[in-house]
């Protein structure tokens, strides 16, 4: 059967997405294996994110007829100058949204954006028992590193985490911010 072809707006998120975000996140956390979250978001959780973001952070949304399908974080690494040029991804989409596509359309933009805000190292941390996201992120060129074993207990049991990177080889350093002036 032909895969249906996706359209979604990607789109830089707002304070009235917050619920929805939350809403999504929430899914991610009762199935006790995609994140390490254990307690219900709220709007306002995701404002308290926002609120922190600096310059080269931020929270996209893919959006269809009027509803939020999924969310993609990009935020700093550290706030060490010399990791600088590394950041970290996330993205969730709806239970009801996955396998549709909206997921590449989002993982595209969030990448163009990754670059666009200058950043050379790309992370992911995914709980190495979700196959399907490893699967999705290795799509994308992103490549295992290495297994943190038993980083996390949720969901009554141990959990052991894939470190990924991708290495975006046309973004040159950022501007060393550590060089005296």
């Amino acid at each position: 059967m032909p895969r249906e072809i996706t359209q979604a707006n990607i789109r830089p998120s707002l304070p009235a997405d917050y619920g929805a975000i939350a809403a999504i996140y929430n899914e991610a956390i009762s199935t006790g294996s995609i994140t390490f979250d254990t307690q219900p978001f709220a709007a306002e959780d995701i404002q308290a994110w926002v609120d922190k973001f600096c310059d080269r952070e931020g929270l996209l949304v893919a959006e269809r007829d009027h509803r939020i399908l999924g969310w993609g974080l990009i935020k700093q690494y550290s706030d060490r100058p010399g990791y600088r040029v590394c950041c970290e991804t996330s993205i969730y989409l709806t239970l009801a949204a996955r396998g549709k596509g909206y997921g590449r359309l989002l993982q595209t933009t969030l990448l163009e954006k990754v670059a666009a805000l200058g950043y050379h190292h790309v992370v992911v941390k995914i709980t190495a028992t979700n196959h399907s996201s490893i699967a999705f992120h290795q799509k994308f060129g992103f490549e295992r590193v290495g297994i943190q074993k038993e980083i996390g207990h949720v969901a009554d049991r141990w959990q052991d985490v894939a470190i990924m990177q991708l290495i975006l080889p046309q973004v040159p350093p950022f501007p060393d911010m550590s060089a005296p002036k």
